[in-house]
């Protein structure tokens, strides 16, 4: 299966090809479908067909750590683009796809695409081989499974990680700024504080951390970040509602394709029909 990581895949996308900040649904719409169409042309022949796994509104991990990604909303509030008006697009061409296409775009409650996409991996990366397109290295933990790959859309290649123990070692240790995780020296407000600062934790510290892993990862700031971080840590009904999402039965009705495509004068894409199909 290819999967996408939709909000990071289109919005990565909005900043690359949108760079006067005007956003209309029709482009909006135009962006999304064609980038669907681009990967599953890629990959389509060696991984088979295309999952889009999307973030919900919340996370189960706010609610064991206030500070998950607390920053996000400041940052958006900075940026040229209005993103309130870019989420109601983005949600609404969402569930169009869901009604429309034939492939499988999955939403699950207090879920993020990063879950989704952990968990589908974990059950069938021993029966298939599995093509994640992210610009998030924090998929690179994946690779200890068989079978499965990730290509960088930012990058232009794939992301291949040698030692996914190591890496996930030193992400849980380092912590994960632009996601709100500080490392495991520093206290849980330290990031979102102005008045606070990490305590630095370079190479020579990491190594002395490993070293002594016995004894931190009896800690509650060890329990933190894996907990954050270590996707082998996603909470079981978490999974089971995945899952559940997965099996659902898909649309195949083709006729409901031509007709969308009619409807949103798709016309730039309408030669192109057969790729959605």
């Amino acid at each position: 299966m290819i999967i996408i990581d939709n909000n990071q895949i289109i919005l990565a996308t909005i900043f690359a090809t949108l760079r006067d900040g005007e956003v209309d649904e029709d482009k909006l719409r135009h962006v999304v479908l064609n980038t669907y169409r681009m990967y599953r042309n890629k990959f389509r022949k060696e991984y088979g067909e295309l999952v889009i796994a999307n973030d919900s509104k919340d996370y189960w991990r706010k609610d064991i750590f206030p500070q998950y990604k607390a920053n996000r909303k400041k940052d958006q509030k900075k940026s040229k683009f209005d993103w309130p008006v870019i989420f109601e697009h983005l949600n609404k061409i969402r569930d169009e796809v869901r009604d429309v296409f034939p492939f499988r775009n999955l939403t699950v409650e207090h879920a993020e695409a990063d879950d989704i996409i952990a968990v589908l991996v974990k059950k069938f990366h021993a029966t298939e081989k599995i093509m994640i397109v992210s610009n998030d290295k924090d998929f690179q933990q994946l690779q200890r499974f068989e079978n499965v790959a990730q290509y960088s859309p930012m990058k232009k290649k794939l992301l291949v990680c040698e030692d996914p123990e190591k890496f996930l070692l030193d992400h849980i240790i380092k912590g994960d700024v632009s996601d709100g995780i500080p490392n495991i020296l520093s206290v849980d407000d330290v990031l979102v504080d102005p008045d606070k600062r990490q305590t630095p934790c370079g190479t020579r510290k990491m190594e002395q951390i490993k070293v002594d892993l016995t004894e931190w990862s009896k800690t509650p700031n060890w329990d933190r970040n894996n907990q954050l971080i270590n996707m082998q840590c996603i909470p079981e009904w978490i999974e089971q509602h995945v899952l559940n999402e997965y099996n659902k039965p898909l649309n195949n009705d083709a006729n409901k394709v031509l007709s969308y495509f009619i409807q949103k004068r798709l016309r730039n894409l309408m030669e192109n029909i057969q790729e959605f199909v």
